[in-house]
C-alpha cells in the first residue's frame, strides 16, 4: 500500500494463509491494516493466519476482523520458543 510515493504497508500470502501483514508504525491505527486484510480476504481468499501470542495488539485486531483461535504451537515456524496462535476466519 502506498500513500503518495511512500510504501506504508504490505501483505504476504501463501495459498489461503496470510503469512504477514505489515503497517509502518507511523501509519498504524488509521485503517490501513483493515484495508489490506479485507483485500486479502475478498480478493485473495485467505482464511487462516498465525500470530505471536505476545502480540496482543495484532491478536485483538484479527479477532475484531472475524478470526478465531483454532490452535496453538509452543514454537514458531523456525522452531524458536515463541508461542504462536493459529487463527481461522469464522
Amino acid at each position: 500500500m502506498r500513500i503518495e510515493n511512500t510504501i506504508i504497508g504490505f501483505i504476504g500470502v501463501s495459498g489461503k494463509h496470510l503469512e504477514m501483514l505489515f503497517i509502518d508504525a507511523d501509519s498504524r491505527s488509521k485503517g490501513y491494516g483493515k484495508i489490506l486484510l479485507n483485500y486479502a480476504i475478498e480478493h485473495l481468499g485467505i482464511t487462516t493466519l498465525d500470530v505471536n501470542e505476545q502480540n496482543e495488539q495484532a491478536l485483538g485486531f484479527y479477532k475484531k476482523m472475524g478470526f478465531s483461535i483454532t490452535g496453538k504451537s509452543e514454537k514458531d515456524a523456525e522452531g524458536k520458543d515463541y508461542p504462536i496462535f493459529h487463527l481461522e476466519l469464522q
